[in-house]
């Protein structure tokens, strides 16, 4: 029996400083937590084998999960519960991680070939919004989402949970300055549209303009989008509503503007 890694093994701890940003920066890697994402990451990796370095499971989750560990030629290590615990963000560790290579791209890439439907994140704070994002962004077959300075980092436990795999799915550019970005796409006739509950354009006016290239601004929950970079938008866009709500979550107001533009580009 291969002996168990515990919370004071090298590589427990080298895992373990990826729990933190500037250790994800520095190694340029992430934790994913969990059959979800692990599954995703590893389906990943056998197209692109530098997708994922390793994986950790205690006895238990190795068991749990045999078919999907016995599939994938990543090395897969065992450990013991502390150790599983060490590396999780979560009340109750699920006893499976990966460690996976940072998935950045470079904004000049995107701006060089944008996708039909793209999202920008301009000071979005909670990362369990940016997970949410970019899990519906990839229902709704976006092809990239920017996170603008001062963004969530999607790398971060809570966010990589919230995203339910869809990270892997994904381009994701980070720390991108988004008005010179904003210019460049729409030098390339991409539609760029700001979400804001006071825009001039109701959601279900904008028409034909959702059709083609497009590209969504979401800003911070309790400010919205910097009001240069709305203005730099095509348009401002407002969610008619007709009941009594004052606003909705910022995570269920892109649901609803990018399935709009989805119906569109159908």
């Amino acid at each position: 029996m291969a002996e168990l890694l515990t919370e004071r093994s090298g590589r427990v701890a080298a895992a373990r400083r990826l729990t933190r940003r500037a250790g994800r920066d520095d190694a340029g890697a992430f934790l994913a937590e969990g059959r979800q994402a692990v599954s995703e990451a590893l389906a990943l990796a056998g197209t692109d084998p530098a997708a994922v370095r390793e994986v950790f499971a205690t006895e238990a989750a190795a068991a749990a999960h045999r078919d999907l560990l016995a599939a994938t030629a990543v090395p897969v290590r065992l450990v013991t519960e502390r150790a599983a615990a060490a590396l999780s963000e979560t009340v109750t560790p699920q006893g499976l991680v990966a460690v996976c290579a940072l998935r950045d791209v470079p904004a000049d890439r995107l701006a060089a070939d944008p996708p039909a439907l793209a999202v920008a994140l301009a000071g979005l704070a909670d990362p369990g919004n940016a997970g949410t994002v970019l899990r519906t962004a990839d229902a709704c077959g976006a092809g990239a989402v920017v996170f603008g300075a001062g963004s969530a980092d999607p790398y971060g436990g809570k966010a990589v949970r919230s995203s339910a795999g869809s990270l892997f799915h994904l381009d994701v550019v980070r720390g991108a300055p988004l008005g010179p970005l904003v210019a460049d796409l729409q030098a390339r006739e991409v539609t760029v549209l700001a979400a804001d509950g006071g825009g001039e354009t109701p959601l279900d006016e904008l028409g034909t303009a959702l059709a083609g290239p497009v590209l969504w601004l979401f800003g911070n929950e309790a400010r919205g989008v910097p009001p240069e970079l709305a203005a730099a938008a095509d348009a401002r866009v407002r969610i008619p509503m007709r009941g009594r709500a004052e606003s909705l979550n910022l995570a269920a107001a892109a649901a609803i503007c990018l399935y709009a533009t989805q119906l569109a580009q159908r």
